[in-house]
């Protein structure tokens, strides 16, 4: 796959409501062409209107897109749990106070993620968790 990468920081990863339809449905069944994401949608979109999306997501890095014939298809360059980390470091980044943002944070999560967040700290040679990679 092929697209450009500019732009950068929070502004870059945040999404509009189409842009988060157009991502999921991304995430969630993989390379795409406009028309495909036109009729997942719901056939409510022009085409116009899906392929400027898809040229602002290209545009902020969130997805790439390859010719076939005459057709682009277009595929998520970030797995959904790596944007995600990428939000959350984004807004840690702007915030004055890390310690209390990142405490902020903890104490609103819920007790699962709690385990796995001790679990994860409690291993000896900490290690990237295993992530969803995008198809």
């Amino acid at each position: 796959m092929s697209g450009t990468e500019t732009g950068g920081g929070a502004e870059r990863l945040r999404l509009g409501s189409l842009e988060q339809q157009v991502m999921e449905q991304l995430w969630e069944r993989g390379e795409l062409t406009v028309r495909e994401l036109i009729a997942q949608l719901g056939d409510r979109h022009a085409y116009t209107t899906i392929a400027t999306v898809l040229t602002n997501l290209d545009r902020k890095g969130l997805v790439a897109h390859r010719r076939v014939g005459r057709s682009a298809h277009y595929g998520p360059r970030l797995s959904r749990a790596e944007h995600a980390a990428r939000l959350m470091g984004e807004a840690l980044s702007g915030s004055t106070d890390r310690r209390a943002s990142i405490l902020r944070f903890v104490e609103g999560m819920d007790a699962q993620d709690v385990a796995l967040l001790r679990e994860f700290l409690g291993r000896e040679e900490p290690t990237a968790p295993s992530i969803e990679k995008p198809t």
